[in-house]
């Protein structure tokens, strides 16, 4: 299986990251996308994805609860960093209209120069739309040679189709078993050939860890839950969801 979203590079792992990991890896686990948050994590996750060369597997970009007024000297230093080290995706990049819209233009520039990246550099994007669908969706059209994910997705049937269709895929994670998210109803009307599997650890912990540090291990729990959902084998979700990430991240 592969966890296509998890940060491992974080705080939340420096007591025990090493056991983390290798519990993932017995857990049949085999990789795990990493992706960036800003120039000052570019270090701590290129280190981590040497220690665990295959496994841990890194994408590189500026999350846009990270995009201030210093976002271009921001992208230039990772932009610089990445062009010395391997990635398999530019990311986590997109608009987040949650927590404060005080960069919203700025988030908007920001994204557009990464997909620029992305096209130049013929990789995917890994995109984060907390209550941004429309606009990011909107900037996405402008560019017709894109693809990737759309991370932690939680938005409605028809715009996961309007993904899908395009030749993007939707990240589905912990949010699928909560009791109220309204998700299974949209995973349940989605083919299993437009969905990745990810846990964003240590955030969004899927039921029964909901609130707890969240890791890779829980990404059984995920899948499970998706194939209860669409009727489906954990077998044939494990299947058709490692082949949709090896084919979008060229593993």
């Amino acid at each position: 299986m592969i966890d296509t979203h998890c940060h491992l590079f974080l705080p939340e792992f420096d007591t025990d990251r090493e056991v983390i990991i290798q519990k993932s890896l017995e857990s049949g686990i085999e990789k795990m996308i990493n992706p960036n948050v800003d120039s000052d994590t570019l270090l701590a996750l290129h280190s981590l994805s040497e220690q665990f060369s295959g496994h841990i597997l890194p994408a590189y970009g500026l999350h846009p609860c990270s995009v201030k007024s210093d976002y271009r000297e921001q992208l230039s230093r990772i932009k610089e960093f990445a062009r010395q080290c391997p990635m398999v995706a530019i990311g986590e990049i997109g608009i987040d209209m949650h927590w404060d819209t005080t960069y919203i233009k700025e988030q908007e520039h920001a994204l557009e120069i990464q997909f620029q990246w992305a096209v130049a550099l013929d990789l995917p994007v890994i995109i984060h739309t907390r209550k941004s669908f429309e606009i990011t969706w909107e900037i996405v059209k402008n560019f017709s040679t894109l693809k990737g994910v759309f991370h932690a997705f939680t938005g409605t049937i028809n715009q996961a189709m309007q993904v899908i269709e395009r030749g993007f895929y939707v990240g589905i994670g912990g949010i699928v078993t909560f009791k109220n998210s309204g998700l299974d109803g949209v995973v349940s009307d989605i083919p299993i050939e437009g969905i990745l599997l990810e846990t964003d650890a240590p955030y969004l912990a899927p039921t029964p860890y909901r609130g707890k540090r969240n890791v890779p291990v829980y990404l059984r729990l995920i899948a499970e839950k998706i194939a209860q959902i669409k009727n489906l084998t954990f077998d044939e979700v494990e299947r058709v969801t490692t082949h949709n990430a090896r084919q979008l991240f060229k593993l």
